[in-house]
């Protein structure tokens, strides 16, 4: 039996098994099981070769569009970039991710056009898994959903899931140290609803024999094994819905009621008409807010504040990880800065490495000759 087979086996077992308090114990030892073999299936794929869907990540922050086909994709693609996108419906038909870079704000933003997205794509029907590889290095993901198939919205989330990125969810807070001998030993801040044989099970299941774990937070079954595998990725999203143009006024209740089905706040997806370039510069913005970025303008010496091209950082960066960015000798030349801005207490405030930058700061580097 192959392990493809060998998890559908668990898959269903899992699916057919009521879940109780007396079944809660099998039912870890499954998915931590179903876990282990997906791992051992994606690190297979990895060394297997093939052409995949490597895209060289360029610019400030890198944005994947996901979507089924026919949503929109390429069009909005189109719209807010250089790139010239083929559009049109089609499965797994492209065997190239679309690149495009948006300028915003300042910030050059690369986008990805992702092959539509099919069912069952996370297993590797019609490449899904290359595709899905793409999506895992993003820093921010757009679900991409037509403002006729809203439901659409549960497979995407059910597809990522499967490829182990975890949608606008922090890591887990459980760190495991293993040690030689004294068997596992369970240490909790928060009140556990799992019993420690289960949680015990678990790790037992993960190869840990020996070992230290301290749960930070009530943990599940899903969220515990989450907290001891090392391939998951946590990536923010935000919605976008589509061709709110082809619409009735009216019809937009009906839209926003099935949003909230599926705990989407209306007023916080962006309707938009790719085609007619409608609802962008909102998306746009939030596109902006939800990666995390802000400028900083350098002053130069003898040639003032670069207004034009400010270096863009990530919220919360430092003077020093603002300067290894610049590169050069700077580090090693650097003596102190002054900051006018958000952070700094005054005007030309003297600082040294560990000051945090805000958006819109205006930094000025002294240097050692």
């Amino acid at each position: 039996m192959g392990l493809e087979e060998e998890i559908e086996e668990i898959e269903d077992e899992i699916a057919n098994t009521p879940y109780n308090k007396s079944t809660e114990a099998h039912i870890g030892r499954l998915k931590s099981k179903l876990a282990e073999k997906k791992e051992k299936l994606e690190n297979q794929s990895s060394s297997g070769g093939g052409t995949g869907y490597s895209v060289e990540k360029h610019g400030d922050a890198t944005v994947a569009l996901v979507g089924f086909p026919s949503v929109g994709k390429s069009s909005l693609l189109n719209s807010l970039t250089n790139a010239e996108s083929e559009t049109g419906s089609y499965e797994f038909t492209t065997l190239d991710v679309n690149p495009g870079m948006l300028n915003h704000r300042g910030a050059n933003i690369q986008l990805l056009d992702v092959p539509g997205l099919i069912e069952g794509a996370a297993s590797g029907k019609g490449d899904g898994q290359q595709v899905l590889a793409v999506v895992r290095n993003a820093d921010l993901i757009i679900f991409m959903l037509s403002v006729f198939e809203i439901d659409q919205y549960e497979r995407l989330q059910e597809e990522l899931y499967d490829i182990n990125i975890r949608v606008d969810q922090e890591p887990p807070r459980v760190t495991v140290r293993p040690k030689i001998k004294d068997g596992i030993k369970i240490t909790s801040s928060a009140e556990q609803e799992l019993d420690e044989e289960t949680i015990s099970d678990v790790l037992r299941d993960q190869g840990y024999v020996n070992a230290d774990l301290n749960l930070q937070e009530t943990v599940t079954i899903d969220r515990l094994i989450d907290g001891l595998m090392e391939n998951r990725e946590y990536i923010p999203s935000i919605t976008c819905v589509n061709k709110v143009d082809l619409i009735e006024p009216d019809y937009k209740e009906q839209v926003d009621e099935q949003l909230r089905e599926r705990n989407l706040d209306p007023e916080e997806v962006t309707f938009i008409s790719a085609e007619q370039e409608k609802g962008l510069d909102v998306l746009k913005d939030r596109i902006w807010e939800n990666l995390g970025l802000i400028r900083v303008y350098m002053e130069k010496p003898g040639r003032g504040i670069d207004w034009e091209e400010p270096l863009v950082i990530e919220e919360g960066t430092t003077v020093g990880e603002a300067i290894e960015k610049l590169g050069g000798e700077m580090e090693e030349r650097f003596r102190f800065a002054r900051v006018t801005g958000s952070s700094a207490t005054h005007d030309q405030q003297q600082v040294g490495k560990d000051h945090v930058l805000e958006d819109e700061d205006v930094l000025k580097l002294i240097l050692r000759r």
